[in-house]
């Protein structure tokens, strides 16, 4: 059964072909570059390596920021001169916390989340704790570590 005539033309056909084929390129170029731009963005690492000496002077009740893939990374002295390392990110809703050293805890100012100087909710919607992490020492070298990641540094 031949038509008498086309819902579309020839010309119309091959202009929406050309179209999406452009379209489709300039979206992975896009994509390409933005991945080339912000390459740590989606990612987490296992473990990042820190100069010691930066962390070794920080005052009691007091907390380091460090580079966590694309998020923040805690590291915390508290008052009785123990160290902890934690994820900086709210278990909720995925908002940075802040220490308060007067109070001896962080705080999520998204939902007014609370959590206690070891990482534990303890008020607010925070369904889990702060995620802790594992602290090793070698050399100058300070080893942050997911639980359960072993590290070997190569040797220099």
């Amino acid at each position: 059964m031949k038509l008498k005539y086309s819902l579309i033309t020839r010309r119309t056909f091959l202009n929406t072909l050309f179209g999406g084929w452009l379209l489709a390129f300039l979206s992975g170029t896009l994509y390409a570059l933005l991945r080339f731009a912000f390459p740590t963005l989606g990612k987490e690492p296992d473990f990042v390596v820190l100069d010691r000496k930066a962390f070794a002077g920080i005052a009691p009740n007091s907390v380091k920021r460090f580079a966590w893939g694309g998020t923040v990374g805690l590291y915390l002295k508290r008052a009785d001169g123990t160290v902890l390392a934690l994820k900086g990110v709210c278990s909720h809703m995925e908002c940075n916390v802040d220490y308060k050293p007067a109070e001896q805890r962080f705080y999520c100012a998204c939902h007014q989340g609370w959590f206690d100087d070891s990482g534990k909710n303890i008020a607010g919607p925070p369904p889990k704790p702060l995620e802790l992490f594992v602290i090793s020492e070698a050399g100058d070298k300070l080893i942050i570590a997911k639980k359960g990641v072993k590290v070997e540094l190569p040797k220099a």
